[in-house]
């Protein structure tokens, strides 16, 4: 990867040593807070955790209270192999961590798996007390028309997902990410072991099968959740590695088609983890997108 496109990230060991621990409904939960300033809510996707921030999280919290937390069954949180895990409870962890911190107004950067997590909380944000500033996405399943799932995704999600996930190992880790990674901007080894050991912390391959299941739970709430971007108030951007072969240019085109207004930022050459691939390219896209609206305001 370039020196140019790198921001000075956190050792994986240092992220851990930082981290804090809250309950959720008898679970421990690990989350990291750094800065001050307006609360900045950032959600992780699938199969990782709050780690995928770490070349963003020092210049963000130069300027924003930035908030994130491993979610149940991720990264360093509790990985409980009987539940049943849903986007919806997802959520529900995000909200209830934020009034735990006494947040009240926040905004919201997502990627993946956690797109979901911040449509389902803009739904909610349209539904009772208008809390939410902003939010940007970067590459993820916004409309599951366009949502493109790779195989190992496919295998999780089939009667047999459970052996794939016991299986699932470094190797296998590093031979998906490099499909869905930008030919340029390949993870490095010590990129992949990080990732690998937020999965493989606490067992989780044993419960990649359940996690998956969010793709399941997308097309239900759809309706609602697009119909909630498309009627919110609240400013949007989408952020968004072009070849990604899961969601990228093909996942912006239909935001532009369904979005009024649209405001998306095309990252040619990146692929689905913009913020590990091109994290000053996506620094300079949201910063410029929070400065538009402090101009505006």
């Amino acid at each position: 990867m370039s020196d140019m496109d790198r921001l000075a990230g956190i050792a994986l060991s240092d992220w851990q040593a930082q981290a804090r621990e809250f309950d959720f409904r008898g679970h421990p939960l690990r989350y990291w807070e750094a800065g001050q300033g307006e609360p900045l809510l950032l959600i992780h996707g699938f199969p990782s955790g709050s780690w995928d921030w770490h070349y963003l999280w020092q210049p963000l919290a130069e300027r924003y209270r930035v908030i994130a937390c491993d979610m149940l069954g991720f990264g360093f949180s509790a990985k409980p192999r009987r539940h049943s895990y849903s986007l919806l409870e997802q959520a529900d962890i995000q909200s209830g961590l934020l009034r735990q911190l006494g947040v009240s107004n926040y905004h919201i950067l997502a990627h993946d798996y956690g797109d979901s997590v911040a449509q389902e909380l803009l739904a909610r944000d349209l539904e009772g007390e208008r809390r939410i500033g902003s939010l940007c996405f970067l590459n993820g399943g916004l409309f599951p028309e366009t949502h493109r799932p790779v195989l190992l995704q496919k295998l999780l999600m089939s009667p047999i997902g459970f052996l794939i996930g016991r299986r699932f190992s470094r190797a296998r880790l590093a031979e998906n990410f490099g499909k869905v990674f930008g030919p340029q901007t390949q993870p490095d080894e010590a990129e992949l072991d990080a990732f690998w050991r937020m999965i493989e912390t606490n067992n989780g391959p044993a419960v990649m099968h359940k996690l998956i299941h969010y793709m399941a739970e997308r097309p239900v709430h759809r309706e609602r959740w697009v119909g909630a971007m498309q009627r919110t108030p609240v400013p949007m951007r989408v952020i968004d590695g072009a070849v990604d072969p899961i969601s990228g240019s093909h996942m912006v085109a239909r935001y532009r088609e369904l979005i009024a207004e649209p405001d998306t930022v095309l990252l040619e050459g990146i692929g689905h983890y913009p913020q590990i691939e091109a994290p000053e390219r996506v620094l300079a896209g949201y910063l410029a997108f929070r400065d538009k609206l402090e101009q505006s305001s």
